[in-house]
């Protein structure tokens, strides 16, 4: 899914644009039990009740696309013979109505899901008539499609503290006991995906708040659908090692700076393409590096290197490379934070057998605050 698409879908998490009638939920203790299991009306709550709910499962939809949402494609055995994409077939065609295929769902999930402390699964099903649009920009008056999907979060569960509370109609203080709350959802999906506006049942997205930790087993146990996307943050971590070990020697301040450069110019121009996926392949860093000064030989190691480690045809997020808002120095004792956009202002240099890193100070400098002077020899 792209970003557009992904954005549509999250403007439906509106009581009044929605169709999501029922919640399932199930509540799992911190010892891995199933506590509860709940089938409830959204009618039967208040507004904000309902609202609260839909921002929850809206926020399982947030993130960049290869970074906090990842696309997980089943393959065609799968989609005609495998458990998991059955399961999953399941829980949507019933709109969650199937008492078995849903707590089945539950079981895989407490089974697999290495996660501390208690926490929250939900489920909801909506129906969204998918309009196409006329050339005037005008909706067109029938559906091109309905669009049936299930969605799902799984929410920490987190104690409030107690608290001190004043009640202005009684005019007298009061004691809040301490309770318990759902917090923002840590793991998520969408099933089926919203392709090119249209359903694609071989395609799920996968939602993780952290960016060290996906949670590979909850990958498998949910949809096994074979190499589990990398984390963005071990993707940046990856990049980096290969990056260095591929460069040796070659891997100098201005080739680095190179490479930032051409990277946030890469991240610059897809903002412009919303259509498009916002992933670059091996080929593409190829000729970042190549532009970037490394030499053949750097070259060809880069290449070996990122298949051995990202596997080969893998498309990562640029954004997963680097940072393009960042770029920090490093030494043992010193960090220098530069305005990338001013990279020129920093320079390596070996004087009388010493290393430095230079920063041109030409508009003045400051230490904590206070405005210093720097004399002339």
């Amino acid at each position: 899914m792209l970003d557009k698409e992904i954005a549509e879908i999250r403007r439906r998490f509106k009581s009044d644009r929605c169709s999501i009638s029922r919640l399932r939920a199930c509540y799992v203790s911190e010892a891995k039990e199933i506590v509860s299991t709940t089938d409830q009306s959204l009618g039967l709550l208040s507004d904000d009740e309902v609202e609260m709910i839909l921002s929850i499962l809206k926020k399982t939809l947030s993130g960049g696309v290869g970074m906090h949402l990842l696309n997980l494609d089943f393959s065609t055995n799968q989609v005609m013979y495998g458990e998991e994409h059955k399961l999953l077939m399941s829980l949507r065609e019933s709109m969650l109505s199937d008492d078995t295929a849903v707590n089945t769902f539950f079981g895989k999930v407490v089974n697999s899901l290495e996660i501390e402390g208690s926490y929250m699964i939900l489920l909801a099903a909506d129906t969204y008539d998918v309009f196409s649009y006329r050339k005037d920009g005008e909706k067109s008056d029938d559906a091109a499609e309905v669009f049936r999907y299930m969605i799902c979060a799984i929410c920490p569960i987190k104690a409030s503290q107690s608290a001190l509370s004043y009640r202005v109609k009684e005019n007298c203080f009061c004691h809040l006991g301490g309770d318990t709350a759902v917090g923002r959802p840590e793991l998520g999906f969408m099933f089926p995906a919203f392709d090119n506006r249209a359903t694609n049942l071989y395609s799920a997205l996968y939602y993780t708040r952290s960016m060290e930790n996906s949670h590979e087993e909850l990958v498998k146990a949910l949809f096994n659908t074979g190499k589990v996307p990398m984390p963005a943050a071990e993707q940046k971590n990856t990049f980096r090692g290969i990056i260095a070990e591929s460069a040796g020697d070659a891997c100098s301040l201005p080739v680095i700076s190179a490479v930032h450069s051409h990277v946030a110019q890469v991240i610059e121009d897809q903002k412009a393409h919303r259509d498009e996926p916002k992933v670059i392949d091996k080929y593409v860093i190829r000729d970042i590096l190549e532009a970037s000064g490394v030499d053949d030989s750097g070259i060809e190691a880069f290449e070996a290197k990122f298949d051995a480690d990202f596997g080969a045809g893998t498309e990562v997020n640029p954004r997963n490379m680097m940072d393009p808002k960042k770029f920090e120095l490093r030494t043992p004792d010193v960090v220098i934070r530069v305005n990338p956009e001013r990279k020129d202002l920093i320079e390596t240099r070996v004087i009388d057998g010493v290393k430095y890193i230079l920063i041109r100070a030409d508009g003045g400098a400051e230490l904590n605050g206070i405005d210093i002077k720097i004399e002339e020899e």
